[in-house]
């Protein structure tokens, strides 16, 4: 796709002139380039974060051709009734371990008819949204995040690093479908598909899996002592042993899928996302992506040199909020998944977690965990296909 005419977007400083309030919940990379893309085209923008003293009242954002925007945030603030209860949208940038916390806190203020969703939905959103606000408020979520995003200098300024040529997006009724793409399309300047199942968002092979068979190709041997001269690029330096292990895993997904109702393709196998045949061919693809240039492993300092940073949110939410959880469906469904239990199983002793026992989810990690809710997990499972968002069929 062709990046967002950032030239074309109106940088009005004055008072929102758009009929749409948006709140903004959690200060991350995400949240600042939608912050400033938003804010810069005229909607009452409001954030919800815990640092509100460390934003400025305007956000810069700069993609990769040099195209900046700047978006003026209305309300920046760490009280849900201020922001999130001003809102009509409420959009959740925050990790997965946090989206329960963040949702409890915004319910009591919300009003009636707010849209409540999430950039990221494989990280459990619907399945905690859904316990906390039953039918009450209408719910939406991205099956990938619409850009990668740096903070440049926080609370003032990200980059705009990468694009993609389609969003697909799921919702839990038509009329919030009906309503949101063609708010989402103009936002975003990027097409929007609507989804025909919320499993369809929910379940994905990018960062739930992505990330966590590159962290056991990279540090499967590693061993408390050794430490590394440099850090390791994340993608840039791909090996065929990662590729291996992410397609072994993707397979394994790929039968999951199978197995529940969503629409063959929705979400392709990441060969063919990829554009590639076999580990090798996949390897050179990563390798090539420029928007993923510069990107380290996560990796902190330890003397002289540098070791695995088992605190970094690869290891604490893809991990736990999104490859257990896709392991936690596939036992429901009674699929077998050695190659994501070996991943599972090595993050688990480096976390100091025990995910697994004896290759099943122990039972009392379901208790710590809040998407792994299997009630509600068996509704969503059991609602037909077709019957949230198939508006444009």
């Amino acid at each position: 796709m062709k990046a967002i005419d950032f030239e074309r977007i109106p940088d009005d400083r004055n008072e929102p002139t758009k009929p749409y309030t948006f709140c903004i919940c959690g200060g991350g990379a995400l949240g600042h380039v939608l912050a400033g893309v938003i804010g810069a085209q005229g909607y009452d923008v409001r954030m919800l974060t815990g640092h509100p003293d460390a934003w400025q009242s305007e956000i810069t954002v700069e993609d990769l051709a040099g195209s900046r925007c700047t978006g003026r945030l209305h309300t920046i603030s760490d009280r849900a009734e201020c922001t999130a209860g001003a809102a009509d949208i409420v959009l959740l940038c925050v990790p997965g371990h946090l989206i329960r916390r963040e949702l409890l806190r915004i319910a009591p203020c919300l009003k009636p008819g707010t849209r409540v969703g999430s950039i990221v939905s494989s990280t459990g959103f619907f399945i905690m949204a859904k316990r906390i606000f039953g039918t009450d408020y209408p719910l939406f979520g991205f099956q990938r995040v619409p850009f990668i995003a740096r903070v440049g200098k926080y609370g003032s300024s990200a980059q705009l690093l990468g694009y993609k040529s389609r969003l697909n997006m799921a919702f839990t009724d038509a009329r919030t479908a009906e309503e949101c793409i063609p708010l989402f399309e103009s936002i975003l300047r990027t097409p929007v598909s609507p989804l025909h199942h919320i499993l369809e968002a929910m379940l994905t092979n990018s960062n739930p899996i992505l990330h966590p068979a590159r962290l056991y190709g990279l540090f499967s041997e590693w061993r408390p002592g050794m430490t590394y001269e440099r850090i390791i690029p994340f993608y840039e330096a791909w090996d065929d042993r990662s590729s291996e292990v992410l397609i072994r895993c993707d397979e394994e997904f790929q039968r999951l899928l199978r197995r529940l109702p969503v629409r063959e393709g929705t979400v392709p196998p990441l060969l063919e996302y990829y554009e590639s045949t076999d580990a090798a061919s996949l390897t050179r693809k990563i390798r090539s992506i420029e928007a993923f240039r510069g990107i380290g492993a996560p990796m902190k300092c330890d003397g002289d040199g540098f070791v695995p940073d088992f605190e970094h949110r690869y290891f604490t939410e893809d991990i736990p909020y999104g490859m257990l959880l896709l392991k936690y469906m596939a036992q429901l469904k009674g699929v077998e998944t050695p190659a994501i239990d070996t991943v599972l199983e090595w993050g688990g002793r480096m976390t100091g977690m025990r995910y697994l026992a004896q290759g099943r989810i122990d039972t009392a990690l379901c208790t710590r965990i809040a998407c792994l809710d299997r009630a509600m997990i068996e509704e969503i499972v059991h609602t037909p296909c077709g019957t949230a968002a198939a508006t444009n069929d």
